[in-house]
C-alpha cells in the first residue's frame, strides 16, 4: 500500500484543488449577489471553507506528487487537526440535540413547540437580541409566512387544525393553542374582548400584521430548534462517514509520508 500512497494521495488532493474552485466561486457570486441576511450569511463560511480546501489539497498534492516532505507534514498535521475538530463536532451534535421534542395536541394535526424543552446552549443562542434579529430578518425575507398564508388561505377552521404544518410554521405563523384566539384565516386570528391575562407570553406577542405575526415568540425560536436538531441529527450521521474517510486517507497519507522520509534517507 505505501508503494501506492503518494500517488493516491496525490489524486485525491487533486480532485479536492477542482473541487475548492466551484466553492471559492460560488461564495464570491453570492457576496455579489446577496439581498438578504440570509444570503450574507451564508457567502462567509462557504469562501472560507473553498479557500481551506484549495490551500489543504495544494499542500497534499505538492507534498505527495513532489516528494516535499514539510508541506506533506503541514499536510498531515492539518488533517489530523481536521480528525479531532470532526470528532469533537460529532459529539457536541448529539449532546445538544439529545432534548426537544413538539407536543401533540388533542384534535390537532400539527404539534406545538416550546423552547424550555430544548438544550440550554441552543436556548442561549435563540434568545441573543443580536442573533434572534437576524434569524427573523432571514424568515422573514424567506417568505415563510406569506407562503404560509397562501397555501392554507381556503382552510376553515375545522380544515386549518388539520392539517401537518412544520415547525416553523407552527411557531412563527399562527398563534399557541394556548391563547384560545378565534380563527378567522391562517395568518388572521381575533383575540378575545377585553384584557386578558395569558400564562403563555406569546399570546400578547402575537399579532395579525404579517411583519409580525409570531416572529417575537418564544415558539417561533422553539421551531427553528427543532428544525435545527433534525438537520444536525443528520450532519451527525455525515459527519461519522466523513470521519471514516479522513482517517483512512490520513492512515494513506502517513505512508506517503514515510516513503518521502526514506527517499531523503536514500540519499
Amino acid at each position: 500500500m505505501c508503494n501506492l500512497s503518494n500517488n493516491l494521495i496525490g489524486l485525491l488532493n487533486f480532485l479536492t484543488f477542482l473541487l475548492s474552485i466551484p466553492v471559492v466561486a460560488t461564495g464570491v457570486w453570492l457576496s455579489k449577489q446577496a439581498d438578504t441576511e440570509c444570503e450574507r450569511w451564508l457567502e462567509r463560511p462557504i469562501i472560507v471553507l473553498g479557500v481551506f480546501l484549495l490551500v489543504v489539497s495544494l499542500a497534499g498534492l505538492l507534498g505527495a506528487c513532489c516528494r516535499v516532505s514539510c508541506l506533506l507534514w503541514l499536510y498531515l498535521f492539518v488533517m489530523f487537526l481536521l480528525i479531532l475538530v470532526v470528532f469533537a463536532f460529532t459529539i457536541f451534535t448529539f449532546l445538544v440535540t439529545n432534548k426537544g421534542a413538539g407536543q401533540v395536541l388533542q384534535d390537532r394535526g400539527y404539534k406545538e413547540y416550546r423552547l424550555d424543552d430544548y438544550s440550554n446552549w441552543l436556548q442561549k443562542r435563540v434568545n441573543n437580541t443580536h442573533n434572534w434579529n437576524r434569524i427573523r430578518s432571514c424568515l422573514q425575507s424567506g417568505r415563510l409566512c406569506s407562503t404560509f398564508q397562501t397555501q392554507f388561505a381556503n382552510d376553515s377552521a375545522e380544515q386549518f387544525f388539520a392539517e401537518n404544518l412544520s415547525a416553523l410554521q407552527s411557531g412563527c405563523c399562527k398563534p399557541s393553542n394556548d391563547c384560545n384566539f378565534t380563527y378567522q384565516g391562517p395568518s388572521t386570528w381575533k383575540k378575545p374582548e377585553g384584557h386578558a391575562n395569558y400564562s403563555n407570553p406569546d399570546c400578547n406577542a402575537w399579532e395579525n400584521d404579517p411583519n409580525v405575526l409570531c416572529y417575537n415568540c418564544q415558539s417561533c425560536k422553539a421551531g427553528l430548534l427543532q428544525n435545527i436538531k433534525i438537520d444536525w441529527k443528520k450532519v451527525a450521521v455525515i459527519n461519522i462517514i466523513f470521519l471514516v474517510i479522513l482517517v483512512i486517507v490520513y492512515s494513506v497519507g502517513c505512508c506517503a509520508f514515510r516513503n518521502n522520509t526514506r527517499e531523503r534517507w536514500k540519499y
